[in-house]
């Protein structure tokens, strides 16, 4: 069995998991894939029992809490107050 990737055909690897779950990538699999150190996969079961790879993308995220939030709104505020001063001037 190969697994086919564009116009490539890559062939199967078998990949140990460690104690921790951590596993790693052939260097051929990751080359042919396009993968670089550092990048972000998803893994999905399949109906099949199978495990699905997919490349994906990962944004970090900010929790804003209340506080945090009204610091938002202030400076909305000051922006507002700043933009209504300057339409006021260059009216004149």
């Amino acid at each position: 069995m190969k697994f086919i990737h564009s116009d490539k055909q890559i062939p199967p690897a078998i990949i140990n998991v460690n104690q921790r779950g951590t596993l790693t990538l052939p260097k051929h699999l990751r080359c042919a894939l396009g993968l670089e150190g550092g990048g972000v996969l998803m893994a999905a079961p399949a109906d099949d029992g199978s495990v699905v790879l997919r490349a994906a993308v990962a944004f970090p995220v900010e929790l804003y809490s209340e506080r945090r939030i009204a610091e938002f709104d202030r400076a909305d505020a000051a922006l507002g107050r700043h933009l209504a001063a300057r339409a006021r001037r260059s009216a004149r």
